[in-house]
């Protein structure tokens, strides 16, 4: 049992996360004011005008800006929890309560054989690199779900395949922890949870797969790896502009249709690379899964026509469980995605004014944090890859004399 560097770690790691924890509350709670844009307006104002409308029995269908799948009402409605607070400081507890499961879920995974509590330093370092936007949004509640998820792996395939489509009807993303699922029991639990949840949304209230087509409809958000063409074009005498659209800062004006096809069209090649990679893998160990949901998400991540700074807790979280296993090979990849999470925080919400603006600033950080995303996908690509393909065989000997004296002899 690893529990000797555990109990080591624990006197540095449980205040590490407590005062780290305690400036996010004080935060969002605005006892202390954070720089740049009010990063909890999305709780005080979108969140709750959705709730309203969710406690009717209804989706918000007049809202373009609700692009997600049906039990993200869950989510939204879980302040109802706590009834004796107001519904943006409920929903910050619920936040701070969701970031202290994972953390206790990935300390109990450190104790197991093969395991370390590296995974929890890096939950515990990585989240307060993106500041108060964590606990502003419903994504860290998300990620402790898909943290569960592939915690229970191997060892409970039915409860992996049920919180992973859980997952996903949460924020797509979590589908993706299967990439390397092996066990029928697990796709077929995962198949049953989505059919019986989905089905029960469809039925009971209306308008549950609306956000499929509000979806299909997004531009090129100013974040996105896309979005550095007209950060630069606009130097250039490029001739769009930057309005809130679909809920997240847009290019709308000439060529955007484009570059936006073309975001997708890479998604689809990182998705063509996952399923190529699924069939000729062939070593499969412990920490393989999460490894893979690691590439797969950070494919889905980097790819995107939106890459809003709360994407960057999906990646923290399933890096943290890489790196609970001792034999992961993805390291670098993290420290990558980790150094990313400080440079978004700086461009949002600290200097989102120059990034809107597109000016040498803004341009800078958008360049750094979305090269670390690519280099770091590049990176964990190539090792997953390198750790469960093998290479082909070398011709024997023998073969490589006779084709030889073939060649000479034809010559």
């Amino acid at each position: 049992m690893e529990t000797t560097g555990a109990r080591r770690s624990l006197p540095w790691l449980l205040p590490a996360w407590g005062v780290t924890r305690l400036l996010l509350l004080l935060f969002v709670f605005k006892v202390y004011v954070f720089p740049g844009p009010d990063v909890t307006s999305d709780v005080s104002v979108i969140y709750r005008d959705w709730y309203e409308v969710l406690r009717t029995g209804t989706f918000p269908l007049d809202d373009v800006t609700w692009q997600y799948p049906p039990a993200a009402a869950l989510a939204i409605l879980s302040p109802a929890l706590l009834p004796g607070l107001e519904y943006a400081s409920a929903f910050f507890v619920l936040a701070f309560l969701a970031d202290l499961a994972v953390l206790v879920l990935l300390l109990s995974a450190g104790r197991r054989p093969g395991r370390t509590v590296r995974g929890a330093w890096v939950w515990v370092a990585g989240v307060p690199l993106l500041g108060p936007t964590v606990y502003a949004r419903y994504d860290v509640m998300v990620t402790a779900v898909a943290v569960a998820a592939l915690l229970a792996g191997a060892r409970h395939p039915r409860v992996m395949g049920a919180l992973a489509a859980f997952g996903a009807l949460l924020k797509v993303w979590p589908a993706l922890l299967l990439l390397a699922a092996r066990r029928r029991d697990a796709w077929a639990s995962a198949a049953v949870t989505v059919v019986v949840v989905a089905g029960l949304f469809a039925l009971a209230m209306p308008g549950a797969f609306a956000f499929l087509t509000f979806q299909r409809d997004r531009g090129t958000e100013v974040e996105s790896l896309g979005a550095l063409v007209f950060h630069v074009a606009r130097h250039f005498g490029w001739d769009g502009e930057v309005l809130l659209n679909y809920g997240s800062v847009e290019f709308l004006g000439p060529w955007v249709t484009i570059v936006s096809t073309a975001a997708l069209a890479l998604t689809g090649m990182a998705f063509g690379w996952l399923l190529l990679w699924r069939l000729m893998a062939r070593r499969f160990e412990a920490h393989t899964m999460a490894d893979a949901a690691f590439v797969g998400v950070l494919m889905f991540t980097t790819t995107s026509r939106v890459i809003s700074p709360q994407y960057m807790v999906w990646l923290v979280g399933l890096a943290a469980v890489c790196l609970g296993f001792r034999a992961s090979r993805m390291g670098l990849p993290v420290g990558l995605v980790l150094a990313a999470c400080f440079v978004t925080v700086l461009e949002f919400p600290l200097w989102f004014s120059h990034v809107v603006s597109s000016d040498p600033l803004g341009i800078t950080l958008l360049f750094v944090r979305n090269g670390l995303l690519v280099l770091a996908t590049v990176l964990a690509a190539r090792a997953l890859w390198r750790a469960t393909v093998p290479k082909p065989a070398p011709a024997p000997v023998a073969d490589q004399a006779a084709r030889a004296k073939e060649a000479s002899a034809s010559s």
